[in-house]
């Protein structure tokens, strides 16, 4: 690796040179596998001492589950992204919202490659373990709160039950796609997977997502 591969440590300030620790991390994770992230290439990456690293992150597995929660946190910060539309009613924001986690830059080979290195380790490691459900908790507390604004437009009373049952099932749809389009998305036609998620959704809550388009 050349010098010019390094990421520059830059710095300015402690919340930006820890981050720049794990941005090193994913990408010695993406190149290398779990194994091969060692405190000493992570080091190497970033351009500081390993001693550096300590100063920020008590030990190895601590900088994983920061670099984990940074990769599940920004999957599904990008999908939120999309929400921010002026004059959109529930059904076009969870729509939206469907529709921004089955295309990039959610859908792409090196985050999946991330998650699956992570995600294979996460039985074995309490701290990964940790990070994995927390990420996907918010992640259904995000798509609980889409499903509740649009059932109470319809006028249609769901309990905390049905919303949480709606919101699991949703997860596991979005997630299903989103492997096969990370996998394999060259066989797809654009946007296959966010009509097939979409379609899929609408069939479950028994309404059309994308009625108010038409309007």
């Amino acid at each position: 690796m050349t010098a010019h591969s390094r990421r520059k440590f830059r710095r300015e300030g402690e919340e930006r040179r820890r981050q720049d620790l794990i941005e090193a991390t994913l990408d010695c994770v993406a190149e290398r596998g779990l194994p091969g992230a060692t405190v000493r290439a992570i080091a190497q990456r970033a351009g500081v001492t390993a001693g550096l690293i300590r100063h920020y992150f008590p030990g190895k597995e601590e900088l994983l589950q920061a670099a984990y929660a940074e990769i599940v946190g920004r999957m599904t910060e990008q999908a939120k992204a999309a929400l921010a539309m002026e004059g959109a009613g529930p059904r076009r924001r969870l729509a939206t919202f469907l529709a921004a986690n089955l295309g990039p830059p959610v859908v792409d080979t090196r985050v999946f490659s991330l998650w699956a290195g992570f995600i294979g380790r996460a039985h074995a490691d309490p701290a990964l373990s940790v990070a994995h459900r927390e990420g996907y908790l918010d992640f259904r507390d995000e798509v609980e709160a889409l499903v509740a604004e649009v059932l109470e437009a319809e006028g249609r009373a769901a309990g905390k039950t049905q919303l949480r049952r709606h919101a699991i099932a949703i997860n596991a749809i979005i997630d299903g796609l989103w492997i096969e389009g990370c996998l394999a998305g060259d066989i797809f036609e654009p946007g296959e997977l966010a009509d097939i998620g979409i379609a899929t959704v609408e069939a479950l809550l028994e309404l059309d997502l994308r009625e108010e388009e038409k309007t």
